[in-house]
């Protein structure tokens, strides 16, 4: 018989789970494994709410497991070392991102690339190597292999940090890897939400022109007096978008509703690409003329390595690049989540699991 999710490790450990798919989370008592010669324990002091997170604990996607003890952008102070971790060691500043394992024997994981290995294990609600569920970061304590911890400079702070292991990554990555990153490039950036105002901020210590594409026109006065985009694009505006066709060099798409791509396709120079880092439920229409006439491309992109998630986090505390946050208690996560499906956050929300997770 399985054991209780309480009794599975020798290490107590204390959060709030979702028990089905109503997605209401509530305290919930578990345990963590002990720490392994390769492994890194850290007392969780923030995690960060992603938009899949709500998807997860409602499963929205199909393969959500409970209980579920959701969190993939979490932060704290490494306490306790194994024998031969070599990077961190006790009081470091670190973070785990959206994974915890992998196969390490892959082509990708042989190129840093342990985001697309087959049997990359996620963060939470996965099957770890051992046969148990992994459970994320709305809780008290961490353990994870030296391999998936990151270390977070002195001066990044760790609440508005937190969203970068997830929302970071997941636009530094394209915006490297399809070459976004020249001055004098011009890039597009779909969606001002979690993902787009980080994607925006990237974009901009990089060197680009960067455009934000809307349907919200309220949202101009905040893409460029605050976040320093240098325009912004009403996408529901056909003479704004017409004026603006065939002006960029790429599009960030971060948005994770079906929309049209026609118009943001219209809007690529000739071997233009935009990337998807969003992840609509329903399958978008994707019209191939536009493609052909300019050898455009559409790609996908989704996290990143370790190495390059480290590189991530390395070049926002050079340039002091965090998301804006709304700093949360526990207890508040249900109504977030209810705020977080209708988009009323500005951009992230951040729980302070240090100091208001009380054990039950």
């Amino acid at each position: 018989m399985a054991k209780s999710p309480e009794l599975e490790h020798p290490t107590k450990a204390f959060g709030w789970a979702a028990r089905d798919p109503s997605g209401v989370l509530s305290p919930f008592k578990f345990s963590r494994r002990p720490n392994g010669e390769k492994d890194v324990r850290f007392k969780v002091l923030y995690c960060g709410i992603c938009h899949s997170d709500l998807h997860n604990i409602k499963n929205e996607w199909g393969f959500s497991t409970y209980p579920q003890v959701p969190g993939h952008e979490i932060v704290g102070i490494v306490t306790e070392v194994g024998s031969k971790v070599e990077k961190f060691k006790v009081g470091d500043k670190v973070g785990v991102g959206c994974m915890v394992g992998a196969c390490h024997s892959c082509d990708n994981c042989a190129n840093d690339l342990e985001n697309y290995c087959p049997k990359m294990i996620l963060t939470y609600g996965a099957t770890y190597y051992d046969g148990t569920i992994t459970y994320g970061g709305y809780s008290d304590v961490m353990v994870s292999e030296e391999r998936y911890i990151v270390r977070f400079p002195d001066n990044l702070p760790l609440d508005a940090g937190a969203p970068l292991l997830c929302a970071g990554i997941t636009v530094y990555s394209p915006l490297q890897h399809f070459g976004f990153t020249k001055p004098g490039m011009h890039i597009g950036v779909v969606g001002l939400g979690g993902l787009g105002h980080v994607a925006v901020k990237f974009a901009k210590a990089f060197g680009v022109k960067v455009t934000v594409i809307s349907t919200s026109p309220n949202k101009k006065e905040e893409a460029i007096e605050h976040l320093g985009a240098d325009s912004f694009l009403v996408s529901r505006d056909p003479d704004q978008m017409q004026a603006a066709m065939g002006t960029m060099d790429g599009i960030i798409d971060t948005v994770s509703v079906v929309h049209p791509l026609l118009p943001l396709l219209g809007l690529l120079k000739s071997q233009g690409k935009l990337v998807m880092v969003g992840a609509p439920d329903r399958p978008l229409e994707l019209p191939v003329f536009p493609l052909l006439m300019g050898r455009k491309i559409v790609a996908g992109s989704c996290i990143g390595g370790m190495k390059e998630t480290q590189e991530m986090i390395d070049f926002a505390g050079k340039h002091n690049i965090t998301a804006e946050v709304e700093v949360i208690s526990m207890d508040y996560v249900n109504t977030a989540m209810e705020r977080l499906e209708k988009n009323d956050v500005r951009y992230r929300f951040v729980i302070d699991i240090g100091n208001t997770l009380k054990a039950a």
